[in-house]
């Protein structure tokens, strides 16, 4: 991923964005609430998670309407996850401004990546089964659950006919789809939708969740999802994510498209389910490998958005892996985590915070952790007010409940653009 278009490798950029978020729906509203700082955890409010444990999460609600986005032929056939991945992805080609060509139509691929499914769609159809009988039960019940579900509709939608895949993946594979559609451009693909999201809020989703020790309880918004404080005691839920038009350089550039961010490097790694503490040296290795790839120095990032996971033992582990990854630089490179305000999305976690660094890159401002205050740890963590400083490269931090680690690296596209 690494490398300049001037040197004949393949690189991939990032030419549009599309957000569906608890904060915001569209660039404009997320950004605008992520650098204001803006908190929207509260009470679980969907039906039949009302007598759960689960209190706070991040739930999408205003201004998003999926029959706005997307024709009811695809609604009826899939899960809300999917809905979120079409009406993201539509958003990230408007902004593109890309369709498939019909004299080219293997030259657009798509990837996706979804750690739960159609939770809500399955327990849906599952109702129907077990209260009227199988002849209630939708044709779509065999695909709308399924991890592919958003990879096939929004191909199948667009008209995109390049490589496609699915990440079955936890919270890393919001990053990981970069490294896939990037190596997909490297071979010769010209443009990737790429993305990931998430709707874990249903009650079969939300019963699921239950046995993660890490999900928080709490039943304050504003006490619930404090990473790097004394007071963290997990994190909170959310659902949402985003949808990204991956390019090749030259490609872009050639027909004029505005380049938002360059896809400087990745890398991935596993450390397992046996402690937290295990995910420092996985972590920092991917940083390390990341940086390496995108030929970048430690002394060259200017902002680490964090995994923040709000697991004291965790919290520990991510400061260590970035001082090991960073060096002397580590206790002075500003940290942010503006999830902290909306909620963790899981693979849509980190897709979420990959689209937050490009806009952070694009305004030179580092957005603040909503709620966190005291940060307990040597660490340079943004709180408060956002902080306007130039910025060139960020290192985007993520980990996953099973084991996985993954770092991305964007830089800031010196050639103006366009």
């Amino acid at each position: 991923m690494s490398g300049s278009g001037s040197s004949g490798r393949r690189r991939a950029v990032v030419t549009g964005i599309g957000v569906v978020a608890p904060n915001g729906v569209g660039t404009e509203a997320f950004w605008k609430a992520v650098q204001q700082g803006t908190s929207v955890l509260g009470p679980v409010t969907r039906e039949g998670c009302e007598r759960l444990p689960l209190r706070i999460a991040g739930q999408v609600e205003d201004g998003f309407d999926p029959a706005g986005l997307v024709e009811d032929r695809f609604l009826v056939q899939t899960d809300r996850f999917t809905h979120f991945a079409m009406a993201a992805a539509e958003l990230a080609l408007a902004e593109a401004h890309v369709a498939a060509d019909p004299d080219s139509p293997f030259a657009i691929g798509v990837v996706t990546a979804a750690g739960s499914g159609g939770g809500e769609f399955g327990q849906r159809e599952l109702q129907q089964l077990w209260g009227k009988g199988p002849q209630f039960v939708g044709p779509y019940q065999s695909i709308a659950w399924f991890y592919a579900a958003s990879t096939g509709q929004i191909s199948i939608r667009g008209g995109f006919q390049g490589p496609c895949g699915v990440l079955a993946n936890d919270e890393t594979g919001g990053l990981d789809v970069f490294a896939h559609a990037s190596r997909t451009i490297r071979r010769g693909t010209d443009a990737m939708v790429a993305g990931a999201t998430e709707a874990p809020l249903a009650p079969y989703s939300v019963v699921c969740q239950l046995g993660y020790r890490e999900l928080s309880l709490a039943d304050d918004p504003r006490r619930a999802y404090l990473p790097f404080t004394g007071d963290a005691c997990g994190y909170s839920p959310a659902e949402g994510g985003a949808m990204f038009v991956i390019e090749e350089e030259s490609t872009a550039r050639r027909r004029g498209a505005r380049v938002r961010a360059v896809v400087a490097g990745h890398a991935s790694t596993f450390t397992g389910t046996d402690g937290w503490r295990n995910s420092r040296e996985g972590l920092a290795r991917a940083a390390r490998d990341a940086l390496a790839e995108a030929r970048c120095a430690p002394e060259d990032v200017d902002v680490v958005f964090a995994d923040a996971l709000g697991v004291p033992e965790a919290d520990q582990a991510e400061v260590l892996a970035i001082a090991d990854a960073l060096g002397p630089r580590a206790a002075t490179v500003p940290v942010t985590a503006p999830k902290t305000g909306f909620g963790r999305a899981y693979s849509g976690a980190s897709a979420l915070d990959a689209a937050a660094a490009v806009l952070a890159l694009e305004h030179g401002v580092v957005p603040a952790t909503p709620n966190v205050t005291e940060v307990r740890h040597d660490l340079d963590v943004v709180t408060g007010e956002a902080r306007t400083v130039p910025l060139r490269t960020a290192l985007v931090l993520s980990r996953g409940l099973m084991g996985c680690n993954a770092a991305l690296v964007l830089r800031r596209d010196d050639d103006g653009g366009r």
